[in-house]
């Protein structure tokens, strides 16, 4: 077993990263306070892993929240779920929520510790490449709304991430290369020689090769903890992490929660961000085709729904979170490994590079 630390004064974390991890006591109970927990997780997991994480927690109260599975189910009506269950089983300010899933579950778990009783502890269990790369560090936590992605949640740090790499066994192959966007995120937006290592072992990474996904996985959070504590709160720095998400967003939002996946969304995000990047003259040809092919090597999307416009894609992108001060800033290249922000991109520039994304007529991921 790994372990990292997200540097937060005394509000730090650890994060542990191997296999065995899910059955392991000490990944747990040193940071439960209370003698309450409530697991929360979905109707897909729930027959694969609630068992055995009951049983690390014997002596614990515990009870468990199924929620249904999917994006599509990330809002207001699941999240008041969670709410119901810790109220009829009377779960006091010393309980401690515990997210065993993806991304969806560990944001609306989060969200909801930060919620009830106006706060009360949890710890990540993600069982997904995404969320244990990503979505399961750094305190990001929050549904979704119709109008956009995200947009209601709460910077809320968990007391610890447990990330047992064998459950990525049972993930079907789609899911992986969803967090393999992710992971490719990392090295684009400041870790090169991270690059060139990703070139190198991506069949080795979508093949499950153990040692290869372990060492990506502790690279990927090493990166997303340095920046978590420079920068809780997205105030500079830590905005460099939403590189291909303004526009996987407007994806997301347009095509419909869950039909494009996170990471799906993203990949095409991060294409159109590099080739924006390298028609504002940051990045070379060479360097556009190497982030095309890092893509297609992780089975990622490269281009946009052909079914989008660019007038929809300009209208999620004005309600994103990353507009300030009514300009919409950029996350962009300014060489491989080095990321930058910008609101100084001319919107037609924007737009000519949307249309060839959309005219490339992709129908769809996976």
């Amino acid at each position: 077993m790994q372990q990292l630390t997200v540097d937060l004064g005394d509000r730090s974390y650890p994060i542990f990263i191997g296999e065995g991890c899910l059955d392991a006591t000490p990944s747990y109970l040193p940071y439960i306070a209370g003698e309450q927990v409530c697991i929360v997780t979905n109707d897909t997991l729930a027959p694969l892993y609630l068992s055995r994480v009951q049983k690390v927690l014997e002596g614990k109260k515990v009870t468990a929240v199924i929620l249904p599975d999917g994006e599509a189910h990330k809002h207001f009506g699941t999240l008041n779920l969670i709410f119901d269950h810790l109220l009829a089983k009377k779960h006091n300010r010393k309980t401690t929520l515990i997210a065993l899933g993806g991304g969806v579950i560990g944001d609306m778990t989060g969200f909801a510790a930060a919620c009830y009783q106006r706060g009360v502890d949890f710890i990540q269990v993600p069982t997904t490449l995404l969320s244990q790369v990503d979505s399961s560090v750094g305190g990001k936590t929050g549904i979704n709304h119709p109008l956009g992605k995200n947009m209601i949640g709460a910077f809320y740090q968990p007391k610890a991430v447990v990330i047992d790499t064998q459950v990525l066994s049972t993930l079907p192959a789609r899911e992986i290369s969803a967090g393999m966007a992710e992971v490719i995120k990392y090295g684009l937006l400041g870790d090169a020689p991270f690059i060139d290592w990703l070139e190198s072992n991506m069949a080795a990474l979508m093949a499950l090769e153990p040692s290869a996904l372990a060492y990506a996985i502790y690279r990927s959070c090493e990166n997303k903890a340095r920046i978590v504590a420079q920068d809780e709160r997205e105030g500079d720095v830590r905005a460099l992490l939403n590189l291909g998400h303004t526009f996987g967003h407007a994806i997301e939002t347009q095509m419909g929660y869950g039909q494009w996946l996170h990471g799906e969304a993203v990949g095409a995000g991060m294409a159109i961000a590099a080739e924006v990047s390298h028609r504002s003259g940051w990045i070379s040809d060479t360097d556009l085709a190497r982030v095309h092919r890092l893509l297609a090597a992780a089975s990622l999307p490269t281009a946009a729904p052909a079914s989008m416009t660019v007038d929809q894609f300009l209208e999620h992108m004005a309600v994103d979170k990353k507009v300030l001060d009514g300009r919409l800033r950029f996350v962009l290249l300014r060489r491989l490994g080095q990321a930058f922000t910008t609101s100084d991109v001319p919107v037609a520039l924007v737009q000519d590079v949307l249309v060839k994304s959309i005219a490339k007529g992709l129908v769809g991921p996976g």
